[in-house]
This record gives C-alpha cells, structure tokens and sequence, in this order.
C-alpha cells in the first residue's frame, strides 16, 4: 500500500464577524502563506485582501436558506488540495468551531492522515453584543452565556426551546444563531417560562459597515424583525444583559 504524500496542515480559520481588523494575528499568518483558500458566504471582501496575489480563491459558501456548496464537497476538495501539497486555509466568518462545521472537518481531515491546525476567530455572537455596547456576561444580571443555533441539522435534532428559556430565566443570556426564520416559534415557545418583556436584541451583519440593530422585547421579536425588515445573517440576544440600554422599550424597562 503506497504511503500518503507529506503534507502541508490544513489550517481551519475564522475570518471574524466580518471586520478585517478582528482578525488575530495566527488568522492573518495563516492567510498570508495559503496558497489555496475556500472561502465562506460570511467572509468579508476586506478580509481576502490580506491573501498573497498568487493564491487561488475557492468561494465554498454556505448559507441557510440559500443554494451552498455539499459539505462532502468541500471536504473532499480540501483532502486533494492538501495532497497535491498546497498550503489550504478553510476560512469562515466567525470561529470555525462554533456553528461553524470546523469539528467535522477536522474529523474528515485527519481520518485521513492530514494534520488540522485551527485559528480562532471573533464569533458574531461576541460582535453582536459588543457592536450594542453591552457584554453577554454581568455578575448582576448574567451568570453565563448559551449559544445555540435556530436552525439544527434535521428536524429529530431540534431543541426544546422551553427547556432552554427555564434555563435563561435563572439568570443566563440566549444568544441565537440562524434563528430569523424560526422567530414566531422561538418567541412563541420561551415565552412559556420568560416573560413577553424580557429584552430582546437583533444585530444583523455586526462588524460590518452595514451592520443594522433593533432593540426590542421577547413579546415585540417578530412584529420588530418585520418592520425593521432584519433578515440573516442576524443574532438575536435574550436576556436581562440588555436591560441598560437607553433604545430599551418601555415594557422591559418598567419590569426591570
């Protein structure tokens, strides 16, 4: 049996939320030597500036809702780069390891012999919160932080979203990923244990220049993503962290 090729590590990136300069100084190395790059949907255009000229730009997106790329093909596409020796960096908006499939490319990765070498990035979670000023932990009105996603795998994998309110009603923020489309059903299931005024946060394409936010109520989810016309990619944040903000409806204000 011949033996593999050496190869080059294949190195798993977040671009960040979107902002060029949120990138760590391990992303940018690792973009700057690639000779290959597959490239997310959510990668800014800046970001791709830092590439050397001779690199080939592979766009490999993603996204919900939309037409995307297999994901077997863009595994396989990065095994046969790095055997005909390229220096590949798979780049993704955010962290490649939350929400990001990076765990499953590894697993694909070095079930074939290829080392992975990952370089977090700044997840739009973070960005989110930050880009509204308010933090997703506080010793007064947050003990921890869930992230999850409102657009699971299939529908056996669905979470149990009054589960996950009970858990946010004991002092933890929601930060919710891909969950525009779900709206109606997450506001209408945490509700059965938050109260329709918890404060509510959407942030769409946080980092970005177009970056667009409203500030809402758990009750007010849906009517304010309507008539702000907020579409993905967008965050949505739940939880009592919010309630310093002066953009604060009434209702979450007074129930503070």
């Amino acid at each position: 049996m011949n033996a593999l090729p050496e190869t080059h590590p294949v190195w798993l990136v977040g671009a960040g939320p979107g902002d060029p300069e949120l990138l760590t100084l391990k992303a940018l190395r690792a973009i700057r030597r690639a000779t290959v790059l597959l490239v997310d949907d959510l990668v800014d255009d800046a970001v791709l500036k830092c590439a050397r000229r001779s690199a080939r730009i592979v766009h490999v997106g993603k996204r919900g809702g939309c037409r995307s790329t297999p994901q077997t093909f863009i595994e396989q596409l990065m095994l046969r780069e790095a055997l005909a020796g390229e220096r590949v960096v798979r780049l993704k908006g955010g962290d490649p390891f939350v929400f990001g499939r990076g765990g499953e490319e590894a697993e694909f990765l070095r079930a074939h012999g290829v080392q992975v070498e990952v370089a977090s990035g700044i997840t739009a979670g973070l960005a989110a919160a930050t880009a509204l000023g308010v933090p997703l932990t506080h010793r007064d009105h947050a003990h921890g932080v869930i992230l999850v996603t409102g657009h699971p795998r299939d529908a056996d994998a669905a979470l149990h979203w009054r589960t996950l309110a009970a858990a946010a009603a004991q002092g933890l923020t929601l930060v919710i990923y891909m969950g525009v489309a779900e709206a109606a059903r997450l506001q209408h299931e945490l509700q059965a244990a938050l109260p329709g005024s918890t404060p509510v946060a959407i942030v769409q394409h946080a980092s970005r220049p177009a970056q667009r936010s409203a500030v809402t109520t758990l009750g007010g989810l849906v009517a304010t993503l309507e008539a702000e016309s907020l579409g993905s990619p967008s965050v949505i944040i739940v939880g009592d962290v919010l309630r310093g903000l002066a953009s604060l409806p009434a209702a979450a204000q007074l129930a503070a």
